[in-house]
């Protein structure tokens, strides 16, 4: 692993006997990163510096990004991991904990190939027991294969196209699922605010424990939201859903850019039958579509997961395949949402108290990346 902040790196590159070299900066300290995440077409809010205080405030990870561009020169291409210490999960560099996607900024497979055997070496030197890479673009699977990643994980993106706004955008979603339970919830009162205060995230958070507890699993550590809060601004927005004067559905939204996503959320089953969910999102859409994004981003869900995947395509989405990519592939973390440990350990959330579901959250969150 670097000790400096740049490390040269001599390797091979596809197609030729070309050489590269491969440096590290520090994103949160080097004010290029941030310039050129403003200039990259495929940035994301999960590239953001704020994104990674917040990940380095709550749980201690490391960011680091691997460049081909020189120290002094400005940057023209950059992947960045945070390093990962943990007694159950082992040592790792992941792009991006707690990251639904995170694309390497890379304009030619030239610098993708240079990066990835710098990381190869990196992980033989004995320093981590694998890495994952996050991308969106698929056409990126055969330069990973080539360096000896495999896919680790799958899931679907599911993103809303928001250009052209036009009158009346609720037209284009699913008439029974979306407009008709819209529609439900404007007659039964149902109210929509947005904000970013202590008051917004307390109601907030309860809404998401609720949601978190009826799947067997602990709520994230609150200090992390907390943290979002803080390093992100005004691109953190929390909406919520209100049925006589009470919180009944709640969602945590992002904005880089011309692209808002929906990072959380959380409701009270027992309003759904009023059409808390879809009156929410199509508000919080509206929202992002009027301040100018152009892009919904309605985050990763499990392929298997059927009745989610089915909620988002009714919103006009676009689905596309979501592939981790892990070096080596036969490493496996052991809290992934597939894993053993995980089912097991879903038994027990189940029987715990709520004070005690959300310690676990505190200590386990950290673990899982």
């Amino acid at each position: 692993m670097p000790t400096a902040r740049t490390q040269a790196f001599s390797g091979s590159v596809a197609g030729g006997n070309a050489c590269a070299s491969v440096f590290t900066i520090d994103p949160l300290q080097d004010p290029r990163w941030s310039a050129f995440l403003q200039d990259h077409p495929r940035a994301s809010i999960f590239h953001s510096v704020p994104w990674l205080q917040a990940l380095r405030r709550t749980y201690g990870y490391e960011p680091i990004v691997y460049t081909t561009s020189p120290p002094g020169a400005d940057l023209r291409n950059g992947v960045v991991f945070c390093r990962l210490r943990s007694w159950v999960c082992g040592r790792r560099l992941v792009s991006l904990p707690f990251s639904d996607h995170c694309e390497p900024l890379i304009d030619s497979a030239e610098e993708l190939e240079a990066i990835l055997g710098e990381l190869q070496d990196i992980r033989r030197s004995g320093d981590w027991n694998y890495v994952e890479v996050r991308p969106v673009d698929s056409s990126l699977g055969a330069t990973f294969t080539a360096h000896g990643f495999a896919p680790s994980q799958q899931y679907y993106l599911h993103t809303i196209d928001l250009q052209p706004q036009e009158d009346g955008s609720l037209r284009r979603f699913h008439k029974s699922s979306v407009q008709q339970r819209v529609r439900r919830a404007e007659r039964e009162g149902l109210v929509y605010e947005c904000g970013r205060s202590d008051v917004f995230l307390s109601k907030f958070y309860q809404l998401m424990f609720l949601a978190r507890r009826k799947h067997h699993l602990p709520p994230p550590p609150r200090g992390w939201f907390r943290n979002l809060l803080t390093c992100m601004g005004d691109a953190l927005q929390i909406h919520l859903a209100s049925y006589q004067g009470n919180a009944v559905a709640g969602l945590l939204t992002l904005r880089f850019k011309n692209t808002a996503v929906y990072k959380y959320g959380g409701s009270d089953h027992a309003y759904h039958r009023l059409g808390s969910v879809p009156f929410l999102l199509a508000r919080a859409i509206h929202e992002a579509g009027s301040s100018g994004a152009q892009v919904f981003d309605l985050g990763r869900s499990d392929c298997d997961n059927e009745g989610l995947n089915n909620f988002k395509d009714n919103w006009a989405s676009t689905r596309t395949a979501l592939t981790y990519w892990r070096s080596p592939a036969e490493h496996r973390n052991a809290l992934t949402t597939d894993s053993r440990a995980l089912r097991l350990s879903k038994r027990v959330f189940a029987s715990l108290p709520d004070s005690m579901l959300k310690i676990a959250g505190e200590v386990l969150y950290r673990h899982v990346g």
